[in-house]
């Protein structure tokens, strides 16, 4: 069997080459004291989600997305996690460690570090998870052409309290971790890469990299974001733990459009006014009692332009819902929730496919990574939309039914279970 190896395009940052990260940095000193009394007697990077160190769900995710060395910069009880973890090669990377005073802040550990680190790396917080795709990442630092680049959270939802104000490119016009400047909207949120171009501006004194580093390059102009509009996992305090562990439970869950894919679509223009209007796809029903016996959650997300044109009303919409549903549940299966943009085809709403905001709609409020949720539908919107949030995209078409797709999603969660 021959490997194929993908070759990544390098990135010309102020003149200088650099390659993919193969290394990354995870920032696992403090004392994590918000986690409080969990964290007595136990480092934050080992809070436990799901039976499981939070740190694992972080070493999993690097070693799938192409880390193959990760630097744990520790402080307080390392021992706890030196011992768990070793030298990392139960999950498939090198992972070496640097200890340092548990009130040491980051810049120092980082300073303290710098003959182990690579010209460019990836930098993460230990308390942290957002399901990162190294790819997208790599791509928009490529075009950005900074020194550095964070991920962002949109915070569109108010998740949290802005620190980053983003210019008309994308790049970071303002980075306040204070939180006290104008125009605060966006959440830095690690996975960040950083070349060694910027630890020329660690300073002597002890304070935090971000402060150092990033306020700096911000005001030069010089630190380019990835935005995202996917909710990221934390145990950085308490009040985060119920999120964090039904996201690490990880249901298995699977998008699906409705018109085309549950039922026969109607023409353009044409809508689903009333249960009269509805017939269902061959196999649909028995597709969703498969999925419901399966454990998976089923979640329909919907464009339904009519009631934006006046041609039905949200009542009427509700009513077909609520036959389906009857009808499903009399066969056996279940449809767990419903998202419908209920705009028409020229509104600049964010929710209407191609455009993710159902999605990401139903990622918050299910606590779904994106990622590892396929989405079923029918036609180019769909798939768009899919790609926009990072779903598996799998099409129904005329030699394809959901029954089939749905037959093939088991059977592929099955082996990767086994």
């Amino acid at each position: 069997m021959t490997l194929v190896r993908t070759i990544w395009p390098q990135a010309n940052i102020e003149g200088r080459l650099h390659t993919r990260p193969t290394q990354a940095v995870i920032l696992a000193g403090g004392r994590g004291t918000r986690m409080q009394p969990i964290t007595n007697h136990l480092p934050k990077p080992m809070v436990p989600v799901c039976g499981r160190p939070f740190l694992e769900y972080q070493i999993e995710q690097l070693a799938d997305q192409g880390i193959e060395r990760i630097l744990l910069l520790l402080g307080y009880l390392p021992e706890a996690i030196q011992s768990h973890f070793g030298n990392g090669r139960d999950w498939g990377v090198q992972i070496d460690y640097r200890v340092t005073d548990p009130d040491q802040l980051t810049s120092s550990r980082i300073a303290n570090a710098r003959h182990l680190l690579d010209p460019c790396f990836l930098l993460l917080y230990c308390d942290n998870y957002w399901p990162m795709q190294m790819d997208r990442l790599w791509r928009r630092f490529c075009e950005a052409r900074k020194p550095a680049m964070v991920t962002v959270y949109s915070n569109e939802d108010n998740y949290s309290r802005g620190c980053v104000a983003i210019d008309e490119n994308q790049d970071v016009r303002a980075f306040d971790r204070t939180r006290t400047a104008p125009g605060l909207r966006e959440v830095e949120i690690s996975y960040a890469i950083i070349t060694d171009t910027c630890l020329e501006l660690l300073p002597e004194e002890d304070c935090l990299f971000e402060e150092a580093i990033y306020t700096t390059l911000a005001r030069q102009g010089r630190l380019a974001a990835y935005i995202s509009d996917h909710r990221y996992y934390s145990v950085g305090s308490l009040n985060r733990l119920p999120d964090t562990e039904s996201f690490f439970h990880r249901q298995p869950t699977v998008l699906l459009d409705r018109d085309g894919v549950l039922n026969r679509k109607p023409l353009r223009a044409h809508y689903v006014r009333d249960w009269e209007d509805w017939q269902w796809n061959p196999g649909a029903r028995q597709a969703l009692r498969t999925l419901r016996h399966a454990g998976y959650r089923t979640v329909i997300v919907t464009n339904q332009a009519g009631i934006g044109r006046g041609v039905m009303t949200e009542d009427d919409l509700r009513a077909v819902h609520d036959r389906m549903r009857q009808e499903v549940i009399q066969t056996g299966g279940s449809i767990d929730a419903i998202y419908y943009c209920p705009h028409e085809w020229d509104a600049r709403c964010t929710c209407r496919k191609p455009r993710s905001g159902l999605l990401y709609q139903a990622q918050k409020e299910l606590c779904l990574d994106l990622t590892r949720t396929p989405f079923v539908g029918d036609d180019d919107r769909d798939a768009m939309a899919a790609a926009s949030a990072g779903c598996p995209f799998y099409r129904v078409s005329q030699t394809e039914s959901l029954l089939d797709i749905t037959r093939q999603l088991i059977t592929q969660r099955g082996s990767v279970h086994a």
